[in-house]
């Protein structure tokens, strides 16, 4: 590397060290989506969409006349945005996967897991909620939940995800390895990034987040998904305290996050920004 492009990238390391985590969202084009699909989506009953719907390469969506849209959202079917939203919801899939190390919860239930603070999460193979999964950032802006999941993950019926003491730069995300089921009448909170698909049982919702299909259909019967719940208040079912539906990555590049991982996460957040910076500049030039 010449003095010329390192100097630029520790230029690029100060400018993010003082920028928002808003500044370059973490899922790109996909933050605008409530349920993004990959080769198609199917609704039956009446859904209610915080947020845009979206499929892409497929372009199959059945359905859509019982899909109420909250504020502008819209439906992008095979089209520029919708491809460009995969796009980025693959690269955020895979820089969540990269991370490291972080607390095993393999073969444990989420809801016997006890209330989970800031940190990298991992299951080996499937993971299952039955019950309640509290989450507790402590009113912590840098904190940060990241669930990696080897196959599986399985809402059981009536299961809840219950997000406290939250700031507007924190996040939730699931990274699940193959496809993602939630229970009839289940309410979950966080961005779900599925590998393949996403189901929804009967009445189920997620209170503040979305549903992203990297690989096949998300399928949907009376649901209820918000991207941004304060934006849409008070017709959601729970507050994301101003993160856009929990896409935050914390103060992205400032001190490391208090959290199994701190370094991983402090240097993927300074990644992303340093990235983002880049694109804007050669697309500048």
């Amino acid at each position: 590397m010449n003095t010329k492009k390192l100097t630029l990238l520790l230029m690029l390391a100060l400018i993010c060290g003082s920028a928002s985590a808003g500044v370059i969202p973490f899922l790109g084009g996909a933050q605008q989506f409530a349920v993004l699909g990959a080769e198609a989506v199917t609704n039956t009953n009446a859904t209610t969409l915080h947020g845009d719907l979206g499929v892409a390469p497929g372009s199959s969506l059945t359905g859509t006349g019982s899909i109420t849209f909250a504020s502008s959202g819209v439906i992008h079917q095979t089209d520029a945005i919708a491809i460009q939203a995969q796009l980025d919801a693959r690269s955020s899939y895979d820089r969540l996967a990269a991370l490291s190390g972080g607390i095993d919860l393999s073969g444990q239930d989420l809801g016997n897991v006890g209330v989970l603070a800031s940190g990298v999460y991992r299951f080996s193979s499937s993971a299952a909620l039955t019950g309640t999964l509290t989450i507790d950032f402590a009113n912590d802006p840098n904190g940060i939940i990241i669930v990696q999941i080897g196959s599986t993950l399985i809402t059981a019926a009536n299961s809840v995800v219950n997000v406290v003491n939250g700031t507007s730069t924190n996040g939730i995300y699931f990274q699940v390895g193959s496809s993602a089921t939630l229970g009839a009448d289940a309410v979950f909170a966080g961005n779900i990034l599925a590998q393949q698909s996403v189901t929804f049982g009967s009445a189920s919702s997620i209170a503040c987040g979305r549903a992203l299909a990297l690989g096949a259909a998300v399928t949907m019967i009376g649901n209820t998904v918000s991207s941004n719940c304060n934006a849409y208040a008070p017709t959601t079912l729970a507050d994301d305290y101003g993160s856009a539906g929990y896409s935050g990555f914390g103060a992205a590049a400032l001190p490391p996050v208090e959290v199994p991982e701190p370094a991983s996460l402090a240097l993927f957040g300074l990644g992303l920004c340093a990235a983002g910076l880049l694109r804007t500049r050669r697309r500048a030039g």
